[in-house]
């Protein structure tokens, strides 16, 4: 019952996840163009019930992604997360009233049936509750180091596809990150309520590293094409996820002939998020106006 409980709570963060996009970007929209930052777009946006709409399914895919963690695998929950861009073009074309391409409907299409002949291959068990100390820090090193590379070498990049993939792929780690702390957040609340939650150095972590996750890819989407950016967020996060849960909460894979259809999986879901990523509309609802912040969670 639990695991069927977190692929429902999963869909409904994704779900979530599509709709502010969505929302967020109708509201943007709808208001004045400004070179840089300015607290008056801010002050636009809270007029817009639209826009905080869009707030509104922020806080409930946290809440979902939250009841996700408690109740699955990390190596379960994480990778239906491919499914937000979908979910969010299918929502951006009722809502935005563009017509969905037959390219879309095939890209959506094949990441669904990729992700769940990947998860249905791997069939992730649950493992523990609560990480061991010393190897969750060493995750957390392994974590920032690869993302401080990354960076690295995104920053010694021009404009384009390569600097692009690099702050994705930092992203990417990052946001897989933020989901194993959640998990370890939310264990905290349940055993300890609020005030466990609260005193738990993991809930400030997780905060701080969904930051600098969002800071990422928001980079990302400016230094290149949204076709080099969204495969590497979109396979390195559900990747990074699996990874931690398998390492860090004693989470296992099937593997031997099993690795077939799970790499026939995975090949199908990067197919479709490089498809994915060449729909006009698709890049209207990932990529930020000028003058205007995105925000994505």
């Amino acid at each position: 019952m639990g695991s069927a409980l977190s692929v429902v709570f999963a869909l409904a963060a994704a779900v979530s996840n599509g709709t502010a996009t969505v929302l967020q970007r109708r509201a943007a929209l709808g208001v004045p163009l400004s070179e840089g930052f300015r607290l008056k777009l801010f002050k636009d946006l809270l007029h817009r019930p639209v826009w905080l709409g869009g707030m509104a399914a922020v806080m409930a895919a946290a809440c979902f992604q939250a009841l996700a963690l408690v109740n699955g695998a990390l190596a379960v929950v994480q990778p239906i997360f491919v499914l937000e861009l979908p979910f969010a073009l299918l929502i951006g074309g009722v809502v935005l009233r563009r017509r969905v391409p037959r390219l879309g409907w095939v890209a959506v299409t094949c990441i669904a049936l990729g992700l769940g002949t990947a998860l249905a291959a791997a069939a992730p068990s649950a493992g523990t509750s609560h990480p061991n100390p010393r190897g969750q820090v060493l995750a957390i090193v392994c974590c920032a180091g690869s993302m401080a590379v990354l960076v690295h070498t995104a920053l010694r990049r021009p404009a384009g596809r390569a600097r692009a993939a690099c702050f994705a792929a930092a992203a990417a780690i990052g946001y897989a990150l933020t989901a194993a702390l959640i998990k370890d957040a939310t264990d905290a609340w349940r055993t300890g309520g609020a005030t466990g939650f609260f005193l738990a150095w993991q809930t400030y972590a997780f905060a701080a590293a969904g930051v600098c996750a969002l800071f990422l890819l928001q980079n990302a989407v400016q230094s290149g094409p949204l076709v080099a950016s969204q495969p590497a967020l979109t396979l390195g996060d559900a990747l990074v996820s699996l990874s931690l849960g398998v390492t860090l909460y004693g989470e296992e894979v099937r593997t031997g002939w099993w690795l077939i259809p799970e790499v026939m999986g995975v090949a199908l879901i990067l197919y479709g998020a490089v498809l994915l990523a060449r729909i006009p509309l698709a890049q209207v609802l990932v990529s930020a106006p000028a003058g205007s912040d995105r925000t994505r969670t």
